[in-house]
């Protein structure tokens, strides 16, 4: 395993992060925990959750992926050798049973931190990270900003920043990143963030061989403000995985269980898809190595959040870290971006 620093800091972070959400749905607490081991054993020391795991988002399991971490941590005492990384949910229809008050106040902050710390039974969180924009702008599966006549959102960046600064000056959590955030937004938050503030070192966002917009804009605002992308859904939900091809519908498989998460589900998508496995098959590997091996070494990568159902996923998905992509697989897999770019809704 390789690592990354974490920018502006001296944490080294494995280039394979745990991603969480499936714990305490798809996952119980037993597998959770074999998942943490094995990650663990070959060399992952970084871990993402949030309060609003596990996904898709229920009243009756809410905060069970935070509990999952909780009880491995009593269990192995392995705490001070992971990096973690949780959020706080934003504004939603699908957060009213999380809390009532849809905002990143204060006092919305401060309660969410405490939960979080006391479902991972831990006394801190290493990056704390906003899951989405509490303003109406474009995050899941929307590519383009649409203007909104009649906007209603104040700018409230400071006061967020000085609510997650006491928790940092207290010690409860270290660092502070974004997800699912634009360049504008990471721009805001970069501006305020200077004095007395905490700075944005993360920015948690999709990015795959089928969703690549992350290179327009907020690429370069990662290269010039020293901002480490953490990539999530590198596997497009799985589709990246080949299993959907042809039209299966693999038994417990994420799309199969959760239709409506169709955004990598597209003609296009479809499309793309076949023309990454014949790479993938002249490269002699997996759809999924070149997949998450493409992501694993793009410049502006701190680490790839990967998640998986089993085991025998989680293997193939750390062992993307050892593969190296030749200079005639990435001229490939970039003439099909040309063709097809950014074919996911």
């Amino acid at each position: 395993m390789e690592y990354n620093t974490l920018p502006g800091t001296s944490i080294q972070v494995s280039k394979i992060c745990l991603g969480t959400m499936t714990w305490g749905r798809q996952n119980n607490e037993q597998e959770g925990h074999d998942q943490m081991d094995y990650a663990v054993e070959n060399g992952i020391n970084f871990f993402d959750t949030a309060e609003l795991y596990p996904v898709p988002p229920r009243k009756e399991e809410q905060g069970e992926t935070e509990r999952i971490i909780g009880t491995w941590f009593k269990k192995t005492g392995k705490r001070k050798d992971i990096i973690l990384a949780s959020k706080i949910a934003g504004p939603a229809a699908f957060t009213q049973h999380i809390r009532t008050d849809k905002n990143y106040s204060k006092k919305t902050i401060d309660a969410a931190i405490e939960g979080n710390l006391k479902r991972m039974q831990t006394d801190y969180i290493d990056i704390y990270q906003l899951h989405w924009p509490e303003r109406p702008t474009n995050f899941f599966g929307k590519r383009g900003y649409t203007y909104t006549r009649g906007d209603q959102w104040e700018d409230n960046v400071a006061e967020v920043l000085d609510a997650l600064s006491e928790h940092v000056k207290k010690g409860t959590i270290r660092y502070i990143g974004l997800s699912n955030e634009t360049p504008w937004g990471m721009m805001r938050f970069l501006k305020e963030g200077v004095q007395e503030r905490p700075r944005i070192r993360t920015i948690q966002n999709p990015y795959s061989l089928l969703n690549r917009t992350f290179e327009t804009g907020n690429a370069e605002v990662c290269h010039r403000e020293n901002v480490g992308l953490l990539a999530y859904s590198p596997l497009a939900f799985g589709v990246l995985s080949g299993k959907y091809r042809g039209g299966k519908s693999p038994e417990n498989a994420r799309l199969t269980l959760f239709p409506h998460y169709d955004r990598y589900s597209t003609t296009n998508c479809t499309n793309a898809v076949e023309e990454y496995q014949e790479i993938a098959n002249e490269a002699g590997i997996s759809l999924t190595q070149l997949a998450l091996a493409f992501v694993n070494d793009r410049p502006f990568m701190t680490s790839n959040i990967i998640g998986a159902t089993t085991l025998e996923q989680l293997k193939e998905n750390i062992g993307s870290a050892a593969i190296t992509l030749s200079e005639d697989t990435l001229e490939a897999i970039n003439k099909v971006h040309e063709q097809i770019p950014n074919p996911s809704t």
